[in-house]
């Protein structure tokens, strides 16, 4: 796409007031209904390869011949309860084998191991017994130090809570786990802020010893907050508004950019914006300038940063004056690095694993706050534009190398830019021979070698299940989790802010 094409798109969005969704969703014809159920289909057969029987956890991920990972995460657990919903509303599953293997995950839920002030789920169990892990399973077999992670038990309450109320026989179950977890915990009263988790012993990482809700024992919390507004952790953010355990001011306390002033210079590039107060919280409403189009920035860049949470929030209906402008711009500007400014023919950039080995994070660089990057290829190509007067920029590269496109990024692109999405995941499927496989979509692609790495990760299937049974069922996972309680305490909060996000000047 043209950065003339852009940046027209970006003007009917805002003076059209309109979602791209809008349009999109339930007018899919039976051709394209079709395809996109044989995809959740085979999708849902790789997280029946990654469950095991005793727990009923899921892998983190499995590979091609069926081997799964011993680890799992609260967040492998919660992408596979809500994608057994998904597969029950797209009649995959029937309703009573969804309810049998929900019934298992919540009663291991209920067993294993957990921080007992705060309710809060450790970062990695033995997926096979449930066992809380301190040991990694594959080689070199370190060490792993209890945490107890924000994002991760945001993302595994939200799911307990659609379960809740997706499945009145498993109701009471599903609430009591919930309804003991505190997010409280993690919250900074005098930043204002989430921390990114603690420990609840001493370790060997940079740590900051105390205790938010004076219950219990002394906990051990990051050094770093999740300062960045647009990404991924507000989810926990989210249910933490929702059920009173912190303040509503916490929405706008994250930045949508850092200010433009020289102290913030280190940051992506210099912003556009102006400040304004909601609920008594200064924000600045910054915005970032790439190809013709303003945009609120996620930290790296990446698809899932963005995009995972209005899989289960429906942001862009209830900020119809930021999110409803900022998520389509955010896919235009996806489609428009991958097809036009690095010429790879394909799009959709995201953390995956690495085609070549291990688990990285891709995105695209200018639209991340993070000034190394989250790159779209191997030789990790950033760009640099500098933040005048206070820190000179570095000429723009004049190619990309090998860009690395993970599937579950299209899929969250369905409800913005449906057709493009489509046709772009349609692409993939053809043009990679073995990237589909019996378990859909392999996880990620080289797209200049065309070597693809051979496993399905529960996160990003979980991923690609929501985005369909959304796209299919108008929108019903996002409904068990955002009717109620949640749409009470944010939807006020959502319609008060007014992004600057939009064509550039």
């Amino acid at each position: 796409m043209t950065r003339l094409r852009a940046a027209l798109v970006a003007a009917l969005l805002t003076l059209l007031a309109i979602a791209p969704q809008a349009a999109g969703a339930g007018t899919w014809d039976g051709k394209e209904r079709r395809a996109l159920r044989a995809y959740a289909v085979d999708t849902w057969a790789s997280f029946e390869a990654m469950v095991y029987p005793s727990t009923g956890l899921p892998a983190d991920k499995v590979d091609a011949a069926g081997n799964r990972s011993i680890q799992t995460s609260p967040t492998n657990i919660a992408t596979y309860m809500w994608s057994t919903l998904a597969a029950r509303d797209l009649q995959i599953i029937t309703p009573r084998e969804a309810r049998a293997r929900l019934a298992q995950t919540l009663d291991t839920l209920s067993r294993v191991e957990r921080h007992e002030w705060s309710g809060m789920y450790y970062n990695w169990y033995d997926a096979e017994t449930g066992a809380k892990l301190r040991t990694w399973p594959e080689p070199p077999h370190n060490q792993v130090a209890p945490f107890l992670s924000e994002v991760d038990n945001g993302w595994l309450a939200a799911a307990l809570m659609m379960v809740d109320r997706a499945v009145p026989q498993l109701r009471e179950e599903a609430r009591a786990l919930h309804s003991s977890m505190d997010f409280g915990f993690f919250y900074d009263p005098a930043a204002g802020l989430m921390r990114g988790g603690f420990w609840d012993e001493p370790p060997p990482e940079c740590n900051v010893p105390g205790n938010y809700r004076g219950r219990g024992p002394t906990v051990y919390y990051t050094c770093h907050h999740y300062g960045s507004f647009n990404t991924e952790p507000r989810i926990g953010s989210y249910i933490a508004i929702a059920k009173g355990q912190v303040p509503a001011t916490h929405y706008f306390k994250g930045w949508r950019t850092f200010p433009d002033t020289c102290d913030w210079s280190w940051q992506e590039m210099k912003p556009e914006g102006v400040w304004r107060t909601y609920l008594g919280v200064d924000v600045f409403e910054g915005t970032y300038k790439y190809a013709g189009m303003r945009i609120v920035p996620s930290w790296g860049g990446s698809m899932f940063e963005a995009l995972m949470v209005p899989l289960l929030v429906p942001e862009e209906q209830w900020g119809t004056r930021s999110w409803a402008i900022n998520h389509p711009l955010y896919v235009e500007a996806q489609i428009h690095h991958g097809l036009d400014e690095a010429e790879y023919g394909y799009w959709g950039f995201s953390p995956s694993n690495n085609p070549a080995g291990g688990y990285r994070e891709y995105g695209v660089d200018p639209i991340g706050l993070n000034p190394d990057g989250y790159t779209s290829d191997q030789e990790r190509t950033t760009v640099d534009y500098g933040f005048p007067p206070c820190r000179p920029g570095q000429p723009e590269p004049t190619a990309y190398g090998q860009g690395v496109v993970t599937p579950h990024a299209a899929f969250l692109a369905l409800d913005f830019a449906p057709d493009a999405a489509l046709l772009n995941i349609r692409n993939l499927q053809t043009n990679f021979k073995g990237l589909y496989g019996w378990g859909g979509f392999f996880d990620s692609v080289n797209v200049r070698t065309r070597q693809f790495s051979p496993y399905y990760l529960a996160l990003d299937q979980g991923m690609i299940m929501a985005a369909i049974a959304n796209e299919l069922r108008n929108d019903r996972l996002q409904h068990y989790f955002s009717h109620g309680q949640v749409a009470r305490a944010l939807r006020p909060l959502m319609a008060m802010e007014e992004f600057m996000a939009g064509p550039a000047a």
